[in-house]
């Protein structure tokens, strides 16, 4: 009698084993920015696999990063970072290597982004979009702004209009080592110090509004709340086409003292569910016409040199695509580890706090 309710025990328990494994064969946790991907590009891939794409969202990395340390590595099988990160979920165990052999399509990845230097090899990234983060400011009340980071950062440039900064310490902080000649992607000590005392006496002006992201801000400009304030290329592209009402005084610069470059990358947390559901979807994203429909629905770069005979004109020009001399100016924010990761932290909570 107890040898049979046992058997009747571990029949059961195997079936809701088996029950809970086709449960996680059938869907996919994506875990991406927001408005960041097409929908239909979701569905032609559910109905391809027969699987349901679960979406969540993030609207920073270090937002995305504290969800992974949380458990996210766990909960997630694609999760798409910024190039800057990358190290960082490498060093700390919460993402996988690919398997390179189920991602045919990997071969469509430009030169430039298959061996970069955040992953050497590209053993656990593959290039999703890339783009740059600017400033957007009100055409109409700053009708003289100079392409430069005074716009934020001298107040005789802009002494009454409303501004915010990005919340991301690393990008604020570079665009503050630019506009002081030390260079966007600058790590120096004394230069960080200098850039942080600019930091903090530029929150302390009265028309400072506050540290917000990239969509956020953009959402603030139309409605006139801020002024000036930072955001990426594409986003701006993709809600000016959306509410050109809102947006027709809103303009896009990259200051000519250097900006970021940045490139989004497709990554498999270290649990992740799905990985094998994982490796086709970036397989499906890295598809000639798929990359294409995925630049040309959210006004990215495509780091896909096999998409460009199917891109929109309007993906091919500024501001998608910088012209040769802002592309020069361009950097890549550094990725940052160890003592230099922790000296930065403590520099970024002190311009915070003060």
């Amino acid at each position: 009698m107890t040898k049979n309710k046992t058997t009747l025990a571990l029949s059961l328990g195997g079936l809701l084993l088996a029950g809970n494994v086709q449960a996680q064969e059938s869907k996919l946790y994506l875990f991406n920015w927001t408005e960041y991907m097409d929908p239909e590009i979701i569905t032609a891939f559910e109905e391809k696999y027969d699987v349901d794409v679960v979406q969540n969202y993030f609207n920073s990395n270090p937002e995305m990063f504290a969800k992974l340390n949380a458990g996210g590595a766990s909960q997630y099988d694609i999760i798409v970072p910024s190039n800057y990160f990358v190290p960082r979920l490498i060093e700390t165990g919460l993402v996988q290597k690919l398997t390179k052999s189920k991602l045919e399509n990997l071969g469509n990845v430009m030169e430039q982004f298959r061996d970069p230097s955040y992953d050497p090899g590209g053993e656990y990234s593959a290039a999703y979009q890339w783009g740059t983060t600017g400033i957007v400011y009100n055409a109409e009340t700053l009708p003289d702004a100079p392409k430069s980071w005074s716009v934020l950062f001298d107040s005789e440039v802009n002494p009454d209009h409303p501004f915010s900064m990005m919340s991301d310490g690393q990008v604020i902080m570079g665009g503050a080592c630019a506009y002081l000649g030390h260079g966007y992607d600058c790590t120096g000590m004394e230069a960080w110090k200098e850039a942080a005392r600019l930091l903090i006496d530029t929150k302390n002006r009265n028309t400072f509004s506050g540290f917000t992201e990239g969509t956020p801000t953009l959402q603030q400009l139309a409605r006139g709340v801020t002024h000036v304030g930072l955001s990426y290329n594409g986003d701006y592209l993709f809600y000016k086409e959306e509410n050109p009402d809102s947006f027709k005084n809103l303009e896009f610069m990259i200051p000519d003292e250097g900006a970021e470059k940045w490139v989004d990358v497709m990554m498999i947390p270290a649990k992740a569910p799905n990985p094998d559901m994982a490796h086709k979807f970036i397989n499906f994203i890295l598809d000639a016409e798929v990359g294409a429909q995925l630049s040309n629905y959210n006004y990215y770069a495509s780091p896909n040199i096999a998409a460009e005979p199917y891109l929109d004109e309007v993906v091919t020009q500024p501001p998608v695509s910088p012209s040769k001399a802002d592309m020069a100016r361009l950097r890549f924010t550094p990725s940052l580890e160890g003592d230099q990761l922790q000296t930065f932290q403590q520099l970024w909570a002190e311009v915070k706090s003060r």
